[in-house]
């Protein structure tokens, strides 16, 4: 019997011994937890999005600087229209000295509507009679002084001006010394780039007695009577 109680006990200390080892385990190795599937997963830890709000104070006002008056800038005087009037009737004036018939009339309008009146009280229609009139008189002309004073240059906006003087001119003609004065007038006008004169109208400063209107001459004085 004895034999029969020795593989019972040595079986039942061998089971005992395997459930004490399993409890040893199990006190020191921790048990597995248990996840929710209905709980909500954790939320990462989201840095802040508020951004900073302005500042409740005005800015402060601007101060613009009043800009500084702009004046517009005479053209210099080589380039004005003025200047080139007179350009062109110094122009005319060397021709006449000279007996220039192209320097003269290249001056002039071409164009039958050209008008001059001339000293001797005729008047020369277009620029071809014009042109006619100076080469036939011009080759026996010689020795020609032409003196200007009183120049007068008044613009009618930028493309029309008057042009008033007093002359005195001597020469040869043929030969013979003659001598004139008077005054005269041109009226310039702006053709494409040049000044051309449209008009010419001369006049004698001193004309003769005969020419003028009785009304129109001046007393002669009665000298005084000798004490």
């Amino acid at each position: 019997m004895c034999k029969r109680l020795v593989p019972l006990v040595c079986g039942f200390l061998m089971v005992a011994s395997s459930i004490l080892a399993q409890n040893s385990n199990s006190s020191t190795t921790t048990p597995p937890r248990r996840v929710n599937a209905n709980q909500a997963a954790p939320r990462p830890s989201q840095q802040p999005t508020d951004t900073a709000k302005p500042s409740a104070t005005a800015p402060a006002a601007r101060t613009t600087k009043p800009k500084p008056a702009v004046t517009a800038t005479p053209p210099p005087a080589s380039t004005s229209p003025s200047a080139g009037v007179v350009a062109a009737f110094n122009k005319l004036l060397e021709g006449i000295r000279h007996a220039d018939v192209n320097a003269v009339t290249s001056v002039y309008w071409n164009s039958p509507r050209l008008a001059l009146f001339n000293n001797n009280g005729t008047v020369t229609k277009g620029w071809e009679q014009l042109k006619k009139n100076r080469e036939s008189s011009y080759p026996d002309v010689k020795n020609v002084k032409l003196d200007v004073r009183d120049l007068s240059v008044t613009m009618l906006g930028r493309d029309a001006a008057v042009v008033t003087c007093l002359w005195n001119q001597s020469q040869e003609y043929k030969g013979t010394p003659e001598s004139a004065s008077g005054r005269m007038t041109l009226i310039f006008k702006r053709v494409g780039k040049d000044w051309k004169v449209i008009h010419l109208h001369t006049s004698p400063e001193a004309p003769a007695a005969e020419r003028v209107l009785p009304s129109e001459q001046t007393p002669t004085p009665k000298p005084s009577p000798t004490p």
